[in-house]
């Protein structure tokens, strides 16, 4: 017997939407964290601007791989979610304070949101929407 409400069923085209939209963002956040872990020119000049020392390039990069693994696990993706939903409210902080546009966190943090409620039943039953 399943423990997933009817309302929180699923068809394959949504469950494949959040695929789709999980693995977008997880490459992205690979990326992001590429770059920072390699010292990458434009992440070393965005952590200067924004007042940040080199040496939180290693910590913020290895933070970042580390939430974006757990969140493609399924076993650990709502955790995941949890710490990219943290890490993302610290990039949105960051953006305040250095004047730059709040919006890309934030839109990537409610895709990470997104694509786990399409492809979780989990989630679905939890955060039931009406149609």
């Amino acid at each position: 017997m399943s423990s997933v409400t009817p309302a929180a069923s699923s068809s394959k085209a949504m469950i494949w939407t959040g695929r789709i939209i999980s693995t977008l963002l997880v490459l992205l956040l690979i990326m992001s964290a590429t770059m920072k872990l390699t010292r990458a020119k434009d992440a070393v000049d965005g952590f200067k601007k924004l007042g940040y020392p080199d040496s939180a390039l290693m910590t913020i990069g290895v933070t970042e791989v580390a939430c974006t693994v757990l969140y493609v696990v399924p076993q650990t993706a709502v955790l995941g979610a949890i710490l990219l939903t943290g890490y993302l409210g610290g990039a949105t902080a960051t953006h305040v304070i250095g004047g730059d546009s709040v919006i890309p966190p934030v839109v990537i943090g409610m895709l990470v949101w997104l694509g786990l409620y399409l492809r979780d039943a989990r989630i679905r039953a939890l955060i039931p929407l009406k149609h």
